[in-house]
C-alpha cells in the first residue's frame, strides 16, 4: 500500500496540471463509467491528499476520491493519448497530461458535504500544514493499544504506512509494541516530527528514504531504510526481530528498543 508521502506526491503533481481547468473524465475499464460521467468535462477546481485519500474537487459541487489500497496505480504521462495500459478504472485528461488510475479500492464520487465529513474522520495528517498534533496524542494517551498500531491506524494520525512505521519508531527508540498509553507528550512530540519530517523527504524525492545521508539506492524501489527487512541493527550490529502486528509485518531491535515491561 502506497504511503502517504506518496499521495501528497501525486496530489501535488496532478493539482499543477488538473487545477483550474476543464478536465475529460472516463473508464476505460468501464467499471466506474456511471461516475465519470457525473464529473466529465466539469472544471477543477483543487487536488488536494487527505491521508492516503487523493480529493479531486470540482466546481459542480462534486469530488472524485481516490484511496489505491494495496494494488491501486497512477500512471501520469503527457498528450498525445496512448492505449490505457491494462484495466484503467479512470482516465483524467487536462491540457497537456493524461493521469491512469489501476485498481484502487476506493474510487467514487462524493457530494462536497460528504467529501467533507470523510476529512473529518481522519486523523491529524502529517503532511498537511492544518494538522493538529494534539488530537492524535489525545487519542494514543488514552489507549492501551501499542504505538506500532496506533501510528498506522488513519483515523489516529494519517499518513504512516508499514515502512515509515518500523523506522520511525527504531529511529526514536521506542519499541512497536509499547502501549500508547505510555508514552510521554516529549516522547509523541519527538515521533511525530521525525516522521513530518521523513515524510516531507519522501515526497521531494518520491521515495522512502529514512537513513540519515544515506547514498542513492539502486533497489527496485529506491529505498534507503534502517531495518525494515533487515537482520541486523545498523546501530548496534545486534539482530532485528521480525513479528506481526495486526496483519503487517513489523520490525524492531530489541536491544535500541527494549520491549517495555509486562509484554511478552
Amino acid at each position: 500500500m502506497p504511503e502517504g508521502h506518496t499521495i501528497h506526491r501525486a496530489a501535488r503533481d496532478h493539482r499543477q496540471i488538473f487545477a483550474n481547468q476543464v478536465l475529460k473524465i472516463s473508464s476505460p475499464q468501464g467499471r466506474f463509467a456511471d461516475g465519470a460521467n457525473i464529473i466529465n468535462e466539469n472544471f477543477c477546481i483543487n487536488v488536494e491528499a487527505f491521508g492516503k485519500h487523493l480529493l479531486y474537487h470540482f466546481k459542480n459541487n462534486k469530488t472524485l476520491n481516490i484511496h489505491l489500497g494495496l494494488f491501486g496505480r497512477i500512471r501520469k504521462h503527457k498528450l498525445p493519448l496512448s492505449e490505457p495500459k491494462g484495466a484503467v478504472r479512470v482516465r483524467l485528461v487536462g491540457k497537456t497530461h493524461v493521469v491512469d488510475i489501476n485498481g484502487p479500492t476506493i474510487c467514487r464520487v462524493l457530494e462536497t458535504p460528504d467529501a467533507l465529513l470523510l476529512m473529518k474522520k481522519i486523523g491529524p495528517d502529517l503532511l498537511r500544514p492544518d494538522a493538529k498534533p494534539e488530537l492524535a496524542y489525545k487519542k494514543i494517551s488514552a489507549s492501551k493499544a501499542p504505538i506500532g498500531r496506533l501510528i498506522m491506524d488513519q483515523s489516529v494520525m494519517a499518513g504512516v504506512g508499514n515502512i515509515y512505521r518500523s523506522e520511525i519508531l527504531w529511529r526514536q527508540a521506542v519499541h512497536p509494541q509499547t502501549p500508547g498509553r505510555e508514552l510521554s507528550q516529549n516522547t509523541f512530540d519527538r515521533l511525530w516530527a521525525d516522521a513530518k519530517y521523513l515524510l516531507e523527504l519522501g515526497v521531494k524525492h518520491n521515495e522512502i528514504i529514512t537513513v540519515d545521508k544515506a547514498k542513492p539506492s539502486k533497489t527496485k524501489y529506491r529505498e534507503r531504510v534502517n531495518i525494515f527487512g533487515k537482520d541486523k541493527c545498523p546501530k548496534c550490529k545486534g539482530e532485528i526481530s521480525q513479528f506481526k502486528i495486526g496483519t503487517r509485518r513489523a520490525f524492531a531491535c530489541e536491544t535500541c528498543q527494549p520491549v517495555p515491561p509486562n509484554i511478552s
